[in-house]
């Protein structure tokens, strides 16, 4: 019988075996190093497969969860455990978890070029900028080079996943903390993969920084639930006793509710995670790293391991809400910011040009459907959001991946001097590139929410439900706004890439890329168009019943009663869903499907001053530039090196510095030379005079040394004579 508990054990070791296999002996083999990275993703996969399959069987965890603890270090009487757990989010977490790693690592291997040539120019730390080589006429023609750093991405990528695996099985609050923290190192690492890229090493400082001011508030509320719990395991902490204790006791902080304030701290860690505002800043700039890293943080790791946190925390998130009622304190906050963002990021993304920036803002937004999502009560549309998303967003990053490269190709082919993740540099590629145009088309339809046949419409559709029937319908409003807004860009993006005719030489000579990148892209279509199939909601009118609700019964059974969703099915939000997603989708093929020029974007003249706006991202950047950086940097340079250091901690070790020398000098005058000095010279000249004396009695003859001895012995013989007698 297989021992389920071990295999989830199991699960994040292997990623961590390949990580130190490749640091430590394989680093200078690219095709062992990607072979073991691989095997080690398949590996987990495997395993995670088979805790799937179990968690979900009639026997599973639907019941019970699957809880396996071991004793780690000893505290006084007892001990402190860590431990894994199965139960319904975890199983689902590990479902798309493992597709999309697994996914992430096959892509990665044509990503980074292997079998190309080494590039001449080409050093650690900087983009490849392609080989020249010698074509079958004899003629010099350049192509994409291998990634000079391929068995160190590998390495850290690996680490990534472990990483997230470690997160998501975990059952207590210190192992998933220590996932989410490797996770922030692995994401500093491979943003700033290109670290001799002046933009890539800044967008990693700020993605560790900006994350680190929500990890400090979270770990604050970890501490102070284990301070009040008096234990870091899910099982104790989310028992309806303690539940109870935190929801009805005040803590010192605004009269809130313990309840509330852990919740708010621990709400504030997913914030910096999952970019959300005011904290979302960092995310755009992560596109400096890798394609497959974005894919990684967008949809497999980071930004999800935010969203699961407080789907996880969910039940003191809303301690003491009860349907229909008020919200919670960190519940209405999540409905703020969540739609906030949501609505914030979309209007962004209308303006932005290059290829992976429309996806990076595409994603926050899609983050904070979720986060409004759990502020209104609606978890299991949260969590069918999280898992869907996943999978087309983990698709068009690497679609967009694909695009680059084809794109680089002619850029190479061409020697043109283009960007080649500006959109506007192409068009036409549908043609050039058939299976990207396909599985990309399919992402975008997902996020878009095309009706019925896409996994985005079912979990977008179950949000705007939750939101509507719940009675906030300003949140509703906003997410309706974002979703038409989506369709729009999608489709905005769709058709200045691929549809129309290439509008620079480079994407005309833009070709396929390999089997190793399209095949993942082939798997992660299937389940951006399939994975919506199994959360289709009962009450849906027309087709509700026919495939049974399975992913709103599992999840579901994780709820406490108060937090249950409405099972009926208005068609307010249905015809919303509907409008939304094909108005946006007409309306930007209409304005965008026959662009010729390079430079200009229809939107630019329409909108005026506002396009600039949104394009420079409301000047977030500069605003926190001006605010917190400069000031910091003043304070930083004037107040604490020049006043404090300079001055202050300088003068004052200074002075005990002249002080010691004055003393010093005192030592040298009254002790030094006339004692130490004088008197071991006086020593030394009254040696040399005593040998200068005795040297008188050192004649060299035999006949005179025994003389003395004899006179010697004499004296001495009468000396013991007087003396004895």
């Amino acid at each position: 019988m297989i021992n389920n508990g071990l295999l989830t054990w199991l699960i994040p070791l292997p990623p961590l075996i390949a990580f130190g296999v490749i640091v430590l002996f394989t680093n200078r083999n690219n095709r062992v190093s990607h072979s073991i990275a691989i095997f080690g993703a398949g590996l987990s996969w495997l395993l995670s497969m088979l805790v799937f399959w179990f968690a979900i069987s009639v026997d599973g965890v639907k019941e019970k969860p699957l809880i396996s603890n071991i004793n780690w270090l000893p505290t006084g009487d007892t001990w402190l455990k860590i431990g894994v757990q199965v139960d319904a989010l975890t199983a689902i977490m590990l479902f798309f978890v493992a597709w999309t790693i697994l996914m992430i690592f096959i892509y990665s291997v044509g990503y980074h070029n292997f079998g190309q040539p080494k590039g001449t120019h080409d050093v650690a730390g900087d983009q490849p900028h392609g080989a020249v080589i010698t074509g079958e006429e004899g003629k010099e023609k350049h192509v994409l080079s291998i990634e000079p750093m391929y068995a160190r991405f590998f390495a850290f990528i690996s680490l990534f996943a472990f990483a997230m695996f470690v997160l998501v099985v975990s059952n207590n609050l210190l192992s998933l903390y220590i996932g989410w923290e490797i996770m922030g190192l692995c994401s500093y690492l491979l943003i700033g993969f290109w670290y001799a890229k002046p933009s890539a090493k800044a967008a990693a400082q700020k993605a560790f920084l900006t994350t680190r001011i929500g990890d400090v508030f979270m770990l604050l509320g970890l501490a102070s639930l284990y301070t009040l719990t008096g234990s870091l395991q899910y099982e104790v902490i989310f028992s309806p006793e303690w539940l109870h204790f935190l929801a009805s006791n005040t803590s010192p902080v605004f009269g809130m509710s313990w309840a509330a304030l852990i919740g708010i701290l621990i709400f504030i860690g997913t914030v910096g995670k999952s970019s959300q505002f005011p904290l979302h800043v960092w995310l755009p700039d992560a596109m400096e790293g890798p394609t497959p890293v974005s894919a990684m943080i967008h949809a497999a790791t980071m930004v999800s391991a935010g969203v699961y946190l407080v789907i996880r925390f969910f039940p003191i998130l809303s301690a003491g809400y009860e349907a229909g009622g008020a919200l919670t304190t960190p519940m209405m906050a999540m409905a703020i910011i969540g739609s906030f963002t949501a609505l914030f990021s979309a209007t962004i993304a209308v303006a932005q040009r290059d290829v992976k920036r429309v996806l990076a803002y595409s994603t926050i937004s899609q983050l904070g459907f979720m986060v409004a999502a759990l502020g209104v009560g609606a978890y299991v549309a949260a969590a069918f959001h999280l898992v869907t998303h996943a999978f087309f967003k983990a698709l068009l990053f690497l679609g967009s991946g694909s695009i680059i490269h084809g794109m680089e190709h002619g850029v190479l082919h061409t020697g043109e001097h283009i960007d080649p993740q500006d959109m506007f540099n192409m068009g036409g590629l549908w043609k050039k590139m058939p299976l990207t145009f396909g599985t990309f088309f399919a992402g975008g339809l997902a996020l878009s929410g095309f009706p019925l046949i896409t996994a985005g419409f079912w979990s977008k559709d179950e949000i705007l439900t939750g939101a509507y029937n719940g009675g906030f319908l300003i949140v509703f409003v906003v997410l309706a706004v974002a979703a038409l807004l989506t369709a729009f860009y999608t489709m905005r993006q769709i058709s200045l890439v691929f549809l129309g005719k290439p509008r620079t030489p480079a994407a005309a000579h833009a070709h396929e890329t390999k089997w190793t990148m399209t095949l993942p892209l082939a798997v992660l279509a299937f389940f951006s168009i399939t994975a919506g199939w199994v959360g289709i909601p009962e009450a849906f009118p027309g087709i509700g019943g026919i495939l049974p609700n399975w992913f709103g019964t599992f999840v579901g059974s994780m709820l406490h009663a108060e937090g249950h969703e409405a099972a009926h099915h208005s068609l307010v939000p249905l015809i919303t869903s509907l409008v939304v997603a094909l108005g946006g989708l007409l309306l930007g093929y209409l304005v965008y499907k026959n662009i010729k020029d390079t430079q200009a974007d229809p939107m630019e003249w329409s909108l005026g001053g506002v396009y600039k706006i949104l394009a420079n991202k409301y000047y977030i950047d500069e605003v926190y530039q001006f605010i917190f950086i400069r000031p910091a940097q003043w304070f930083s340079e004037t107040f604490v090196y020049r006043w404090m250091d300079g001055l202050v901690i300088d003068g004052f070790i200074h002075t005990i510095a002249r002080f010691g020398l004055g003393l010093g000098n005192i030592f040298r005058q009254w002790f030094d030379l006339p004692i130490i000095n004088r008197g071991g010279d006086a020593l030394a000249s009254g040696t040399r005079r005593l040998g200068a004396d005795l040297k008188i009695f050192q004649s060299g003859r035999v006949q005179d040394y025994m003389l003395l001895s004899l006179a010697f012995a004499v004296v001495g013989a009468i000396v013991f004579f007087v003396i004895l007698f």
